[in-house]
């Protein structure tokens, strides 16, 4: 502490410009001469050891040491140097740092407590000061640690985050192998589903199918049966005979210039019969055609038998199936004897004979 005495006329050693005058000495309350005592030794200070932090906004003092207070900004000059080029290193690794002052300054420095506006900022008796100096005080290894990793034996900064990013590449990789692990199960899921849905698709083309057959079996036995119930109502004209002109066939002989008739050709006098039951239209001579018959059936179907040697009905008589209506005969425009049947719509188109009996069941 200085001394209230005054200081000797002694010459100073630090002789100094700054007074009230040229020459004078120091005004305010430093007014003793200052000495240095060259032989006696620098204490050091390590600023690692303790630390100050600021308390609600102000710098706080939290100890001195060898007369010097250390404040924030000394503590953020050893947060610094604790900070290397591999992350975050640990500040006791780094060499000491010496500050110290002659031991003449130091004996002449005021108590800190009474400057006006500093005494405030000690409060030794505090509680909470005591506990905020504590954690001010604590080795700068341990920041960022968290309580579980301090549970788990991690005490260095660096290797917490060494921890730390070491579970964040076990989490990522965790979440890769899951996707990857989704992402198969999907794509064997869809392959099940495509090998499903072709094979349900194959069994549907195949029922299909088979659907498709049976309703053609039905359909051909169905007209099969109509075709014999027709056949037992349906005869072929005539017997002993041999087909020798279709329909459409080419040739001079015929006015028309092609066969529009099925010739059916047979002994002369052999019987002609009614194919079915009709009514008889017209019954005589017709030029070209010799002695022709025509039967009506019911549905205007018109039948013409032509070239008969005879007739054996009338006009608006009605005949049934395989009933004799007439004779083979060579009359008319013909180089033999033989049946000429045509066949003619209710609108008088002329058809081919040979289609329409085998669409009555009959297969001449």
């Amino acid at each position: 502490m200085a001394s209230n005495k005054p200081a000797p006329e002694a010459p100073s050693r630090f002789d100094s410009d700054y007074g009230t005058e040229p020459g004078g000495d120091f005004t305010g309350n430093f007014t003793g001469e200052f000495t240095s005592e060259p032989d006696r030794g620098w204490d050091e200070w390590n600023p690692t050891e303790e630390s100050v932090r600021p308390v609600r906004g102000r710098h706080r003092v939290a100890k001195q040491r060898n007369g010097l207070a250390r404040s924030s900004t000394v503590l953020g000059v050893g947060v610094i140097a604790a900070v290397g080029a591999g992350g975050m290193a640990t500040a006791q690794s780094k060499p000491p740092v010496s500050i110290s002052v002659p031991d003449s300054i130091k004996d002449n420095l005021p108590d800190a407590k009474s400057l006006p506006g500093v005494g405030a900022l000690f409060s030794d008796d505090s509680e909470a000061d005591k506990t905020e100096a504590a954690a001010a005080t604590a080795p700068l290894t341990t920041a960022g640690i968290t309580t579980a990793e301090a549970e788990q034996g991690t005490t260095d900064a660096g290797e917490a985050l060494r921890a730390r990013i070491l579970q964040q590449a076990e989490q990522q990789q965790d979440a890769a192998d899951a996707e990857a692990k989704a992402a198969e199960e999907k794509k064997a899921a869809e392959k099940a589903a495509a090998e499903a849905k072709k094979q349900q698709d194959e069994a549907e083309a195949k029922a299909a199918a088979e659907k498709k057959k049976a309703e053609e079996e039905a359909k051909k036995k169905a007209e099969a049966l109509r075709l014999a119930k027709l056949a037992a109502s349906y005869a072929i004209p005539t017997s002993s005979y041999t087909i020798t002109s279709t329909f459409g066939e080419a040739g001079s002989m015929w006015s028309s210039g092609y066969h529009t008739g099925l010739d059916f050709a047979a002994p002369t006098g052999t019987p002609i019969k009614a194919i079915h039951g009709g009514t008889v239209k017209s019954a005589g001579w017709s030029g070209a055609y010799g002695y022709r018959t025509v039967l009506e059936l019911d549905d205007g179907t018109e039948l013409w038998f032509c070239h008969q040697s005879s007739i054996g009905v009338s006009v608006g008589q009605k005949v049934s199936t395989g009933e004799t209506i007439g004779r083979v005969g060579a009359t008319g425009n013909v180089t033999g004897p033989h049946l000429h049947l045509e066949v003619h719509t209710a609108g008088g188109s002329g058809i081919d004979p040979m289609a329409w009996l085998r669409g009555k069941g009959l297969n001449p």
